[in-house]
């Protein structure tokens, strides 16, 4: 009623000045009475100033998320129930808040409590429908957040970001695929998780970001993701590495010789999955596509020098690797590698990485039988499409058992 009456006589002084003694003498106090009464006191007080709340949203949050952390759980309980009519009350006067509403909230999704769990699962339910509907969410600020919380290792704190993730996702004036590299390493990881829910609530909102990376595949940074991709395609969680290698795939076949100065680590990754046996079919089928899109972006154009008296035939450079003399496995791969584009023109091979990875398969003992193949299939195909660049590295010091096989 008091502050009714002050938002009547548009007295700001006098409006501060109640939520100041509610917050520093009753929601801030040692004694845990007066806390709750200041807790619900700030509820009021923003009921009270209905659509005028916005203008004094920093004095009422801050006191009430300082209690989200009080040891007692029922005053937690109090500061949701607090910050869920505040926030129902501003709408979107809380978004320029987002940030520091939101660190309170991920850590109340870990909370022991039931009750504080449950309370902060509605606040959270607001605060998503309040994103969704507004076209004012400062996702700028907003991704360093992110970027730091994804790599929680608590359950419910992760179940807490996916969740996030997934709204933002499918908000038509966020476009959260821009930031896709400062988040994609943490959200493999989360793939890996112990719970089958979040593993599935991740794999989701990986699926629906490589729908819009094939949509818009323009505006996608790949270059800047390739190697986060390279790591987790190495994984022992057999999901993680499935998808990351499905992830691989499509880079390949979408950013074409964008992806050609990552190609060490791509072989690296891919080369051992060629010998796994029927129970990782799936990973080694996608692994295989990998390598033979990775192999089609090596051309002639790769090879330096002036010189062609040393160069193979036409007839020869066109005819491929041994496994494509006779099935069209490699030329039914789409590869889009326009000879126009700035970035493929940018894009030099370093044959020097790619020996090196197909030097170490060959000599280590362990490497399967159609690893090996398909090294020396790699070895053949370089010689025809980079004849000069081969030589060159086999004259040089160190060149290793690859030029001994060549």
């Amino acid at each position: 009623r008091l502050v009714r009456e002050f938002v009547a006589q548009n007295n700001a002084v006098q409006i501060k000045h109640v939520i100041q003694i509610l917050s520093q003498e009753f929601a801030l106090s040692q004694h845990p009475h007066s806390r709750k009464g200041g807790l619900i006191g700030l509820a009021a007080c923003s009921i009270a100033l209905g659509k005028d709340s916005g203008q004094y949203l920093r004095e009422l949050i801050e006191p009430v998320l300082t209690c989200f952390n009080d040891a007692d759980s029922r005053l937690r309980y109090y500061a949701c129930e607090a910050l869920y009519n505040i926030v129902k009350v501003a709408r979107g006067s809380v978004l320029p808040h987002f940030n520091v509403l939101f660190d309170g909230l991920s850590k109340l999704a870990a909370d022991p409590d039931p009750n504080v769990k449950s309370g902060s699962e509605l606040l959270d339910r607001l605060l998503k429908d309040i994103v969704t509907e507004s076209s004012k969410f400062d996702l700028v600020s907003f991704v360093p957040l992110l970027r730091e919380r994804i790599y929680s290792n608590n359950q419910y704190a992760r179940q807490f970001i996916i969740s996030w993730i997934l709204v933002l996702e499918n908000v038509p004036d966020i476009n959260l695929l821009e930031y896709l590299p400062e988040i994609l390493d943490g959200l493999f990881q989360i793939l890996g998780d112990n719970s089958k829910e979040i593993r599935k609530m991740c794999e989701v909102s990986l699926g629906e970001f490589l729908k819009e990376i094939k949509k818009l595949p323009d505006s996608v940074k790949f270059a800047e993701m390739a190697n986060i991709l390279v790591i987790h395609c190495q994984s022992s969680d057999d999901l993680i590495q499935l998808t990351a290698m499905s992830w691989m795939r499509e880079f390949l076949q979408l950013a074409g010789r964008v992806m050609l100065p990552y190609s060490s680590g791509i072989l690296t990754a891919v080369l051992p999955c060629l010998s796994y046996d029927d129970r990782k079919k799936s990973i080694k089928e996608v692994a295989n596509v990998c390598n033979l899109s990775l192999m089609k972006l090596v051309t002639p154009e790769d090879d330096e020098g002036d010189d062609t008296s040393q160069l193979p035939s036409q007839e020869t450079a066109d005819r491929g690797t041994p496994d494509t003399e006779n099935d069209s496995s490699l030329d039914n791969i789409s590869v889009f590698a326009p000879r126009s584009s700035p970035a493929a023109a940018a894009v030099t091979l370093n044959l020097d990485g790619i020996v090196q990875v197909l030097d170490r398969h060959l000599c280590e003992p362990t490497t399967g039988m159609m690893t090996r193949i398909c090294v020396l299939k790699w070895l053949y195909h370089l010689y025809i499409k980079t004849p000069r660049k081969v030589r060159t590295h086999c004259a040089g010091p160190g060149s290793g058992a690859v030029c001994s096989h060549l």
